[in-house]
């Protein structure tokens, strides 16, 4: 009997990610998946309680790393408590990054969930990064993540496969996607506000991308309803 393929979903606790959790799950099955969250000194606390609860609600394991050098390093508005998030979504033609860019976020995150999965005898990495995300973060590309890929399998002698369910979904596609995983339930208790408020804050980048997405997808937002937010 083949032995069932089994996945580590990143899970931040927030919006895209909480979409692959449930992705994952249909695709792999329930048993086989399981969750890990950095704690990467992120100003926002709330984003930890958020991934707890729903992978509790997901029913799978979930892995906490402690990573504080992003921290340390500062320099960003999601580490910094002394910078302040900005407000609204850049222009297509504004080509320099926005302040809640932290440098190598998602290179370190792969990685060390790559280890993680190394341990646990999983191959899959699963990952709610977007090359449509109008930040225009730089490692959510695909060509970063094959990149990525490439040197985890050399660096560790592994057949791991990267997967990133988003890569190419706008934002709205990505709400008819989670409607059908099965994720609506769970993303009325995500948290992707950049300012950190629940109800949502509704003027930062992420609300609005969000908000966006939910509306041009014709779905009420489950987060909005539960905490009558705008």
């Amino acid at each position: 009997m083949k032995t069932p393929e089994k996945a580590l979903v990143v899970l931040s606790g927030g919006q895209d990610s909480t979409t692959c959790l449930y992705w994952a799950l249909q695709r792999f099955g329930a048993g086989n998946v399981e969750a890990v969250t950095f704690d990467y000194g992120q100003r926002h606390r709330i984003e930890l309680d958020c991934a707890r609860d729903i992978a509790t609600m997901a029913g799978v394991v979930q892995h906490v790393l402690p990573i504080d050098t992003f921290a340390a390093i500062g320099g960003n508005a999601l580490t910094d408590s002394g910078i302040e998030p900005e407000d609204g979504v850049r222009a297509d033609h504004d080509k320099t990054l926005p302040n809640t860019f932290v440098p190598g976020r998602n290179l370190v995150f792969l990685t060390f969930a790559a280890a993680l999965a190394y341990t646990r005898g999983i191959r899959h990495l699963v990952t709610g990064v977007a090359q449509t995300d109008y930040s225009g973060y730089p490692d959510c590309r695909e060509d970063t993540l094959k990149a990525l890929e490439v040197a985890i399998r050399l660096g560790m002698e592994t057949r791991l496969e990267i997967h990133a369910p988003l890569m190419y979904l706008s934002k709205a596609e990505t709400v008819f996607l989670a409607r059908d995983v099965g994720a609506l339930g769970a993303l009325a208790h995500s948290h992707t506000c950049y300012n950190g408020e629940q109800p949502p804050c509704g003027h930062c980048a992420s609300c609005l991308l969000r908000a966006k997405g939910f509306a041009e997808a014709g779905i009420p937002d489950p987060l909005v309803e539960r905490t009558g937010g705008r």
